[in-house]
């Protein structure tokens, strides 16, 4: 009985364990900062996602395409939560993120076969970090709410490389006045910039409109289609004939009595219109449905009426025009309505709008932006979002960095005369992250057509000479000013990038074992709480659906 060896594990499951599992995560890791990686900088290539019903995503972006394939192998799965962080936290760096987060791993994979432990990667990892934090904050350059200009510059170096590139610098304007309407005393809230996009026309037809825009129509013809100086009222409940709340069976002996049922219906609707009218509602947005007989009604007394508007934007109404939003037609006052100086009905594209304008001190805004095709406009919504979010995080956090792999260079350099005063190991491990930093300015230079071995030397040599300002023109191949060229973006962008990605390293090769089983029951779903922390078997949870162990599993054919 002592050398019979004892199976723990049911037959389903796969086991990889040692190195063998920490190369296979590695080269999961890897694979995806590469399929990304020729998207980064202003001349990164796009790619075409293409679904198994035929829709087809063109786009740069690299949360976008993380987002659409379809990734398996759960280490990869890792660094895509990189960039969907990024994204939440920045708006914009999703590429770079990924990308660093990819090289610290084949990097560290050089350190392990030379029997570096994992854990003292993992440490040596995180003291570069937090140094390269340092340098980062050191480097950074103040900017403030009035400074237009690096703003608008901001918010153009984000749409760098993107479909919105042709007119970014009128985008970039529109993005910096957007964002300023919107500030208040409680932040900013990009959610109140609405995105209305429209086929047709081009990219630089867009516009910023200081109001809300309602993709609904008047819901009757006889309405007018436009009115000034406009009284708005907001309701979140049905202008319809209020049912009982029990089944109730009416026995009806006589047409008369059936002719005073249908009169009482009437009664309510005109009453509920009549209450609408004496607060001196000129325009009536309703969150649920508006009854026939009340459109009639409301048509008579020359009011703007429209149904079924979406919660959001009656939030960003409520915001744009100072109205609140009512629960019931009997308690409104005139002190519930908004005020907007014009609301009419706007053909756009060749669909009928409502636009609420010229509201005072707009605190919500709408950017109509156009394009010759759905997936350019499609595109120009992503550069824009992105813009948004760095535009935010410089008014929040009121410093910026140079682009251009300038802050890269300086960090490697920093790092590098930093690993000497770091003992034992983990120096090895800081080396490492410095060199794993280079591939931005590499990766810009190789994506521009450029020698990346050539621009590498150049940059190193200025920045030994204190410029730590200089980065890659991947228009002319030169090094240059950045602050100089208008080529700036957040400092968030950057510490943010360096962590996440700093984070995501050490947790992938801190994994020694990898355990798949058929039917893992440990994901958190509330139905397993009674299994304890691992589920049954006391296998790890949430790993379901390994996909191809060796490789990356899923990931598709799109790339």
């Amino acid at each position: 009985m002592g050398n019979q060896p004892l199976i723990v594990l049911s037959e389903e499951s796969q086991r990889t364990s040692g190195r063998d599992a920490q190369s296979m995560n590695v080269t999961a890791g890897t694979a995806v900062a590469e399929s990304v990686r020729t998207t980064l900088g202003p001349k990164g290539m796009d790619k075409m996602l293409v679904d198994s019903t035929g829709n087809v995503v063109v786009t740069n972006d690299g949360v976008t395409i993380l987002d659409e394939m379809d990734i398996e192998h759960p280490a990869a799965n890792m660094i895509v939560e990189v960039a969907q962080t990024q994204e939440d936290e920045v708006g914009d760096g999703t590429t770079t993120a990924v990308v660093m987060a990819g090289e610290l791993l084949a990097k560290a994979e050089d350190l392990l076969e030379q029997d570096i432990h994992a854990t003292i990667l993992a440490q040596g990892y995180r003291q570069a970090a937090a140094k390269a934090k340092e340098i980062l904050d050191e480097m950074a350059i103040d900017v403030g709410e009035e400074d237009t200009e690096e703003l608008e510059q901001i918010a153009a170096t984000a749409m760098t490389g993107k479909g919105a590139e042709s007119a970014r610098d009128q985008l970039a304007e529109l993005v910096v006045d957007a964002v300023s309407s919107v500030s208040d005393d409680d932040g900013i809230d990009t959610d109140n910039v609405k995105l209305e996009k429209v086929v047709g026309g081009s990219i630089d037809e867009s516009e910023l409109v200081e109001g809300v825009i309602i993709d609904k129509e008047r819901v009757h013809d006889n309405m007018p289609y436009f009115t000034e100086d406009a009284d708005v009222a907001l309701i979140d409940t049905a202008i319809e004939v209020q049912e009982t709340e029990i089944d109730a069976e009416v026995n009806v002996t006589d047409p008369d009595q059936l002719q005073q049922f249908l009169d009482q219906e009437e009664a309510q609707l005109q009453e509920m219109v009549d209450q609408l009218a004496d607060v001196g509602a000129d325009v009536v947005f309703c969150q649920k449905g508006i009854d026939d007989m009340a459109q009639h009604y409301l048509a008579q007394e020359g009011i703007i009426a429209v149904r079924r508007a979406k919660k959001s934007d009656m939030k960003r109404l409520a915001r744009a025009t100072g109205g609140r939003i009512v629960s019931s037609i009997d308690d409104i006052t005139e002190d519930d309505l908004g005020f907007a100086g014009s609301v009419a009905e706007k053909d756009i594209g060749g669909d009928n709008r409502i636009f609420v304008e010229d509201v005072e001190e707009a605190r919500s805004v709408t950017l109509i932006l156009r394009g010759g095709t759905e997936h350019v406009v499609d595109e120009v919504e992503r550069a824009i979002e992105d813009s948004l979010g760095v535009v935010r995080v410089t008014l929040s956090d009121g410093t910026v960095l140079p682009g251009g792999g300038a802050p890269e260079t300086e960090l490697a350099l920093q790092l590098r005369d930093y690993a000497d005063s770091v003992g034992g190991r983990e120096q090895l491990a800081v080396e490492a992250f410095a060199d794993a930093i280079d591939v931005i300015p590499r990766t810009l230079a190789e994506n521009a057509g450029l020698d990346p071995i050539d621009s590498l030397v150049d940059l190193r040599s200025r920045h030994d000479g204190g410029e730590t300002s200089a980065g890659l023109d991947a228009y002319t191949g030169d090094v240059v000013d950045m602050e100089t060229d208008g080529v700036v973006e957040p400092l968030r962008v950057k510490t943010q990038a360096v962590e996440s990605a700093t984070e995501a390293a050490v947790m992938i090769l801190r994994i020694d074992d990898v355990i798949a089983a058929g039917d893992l029951k440990g994901g958190g779903s509330d139905d397993d709480e009674d299994e304890g922390p691992g589920g049954p078997g006391g296998a790890p949870g949430g790993m379901g659906g390994m996909g191809g162990m060796g490789g990356m599993g899923g990931m598709g054919g799109a790339m």
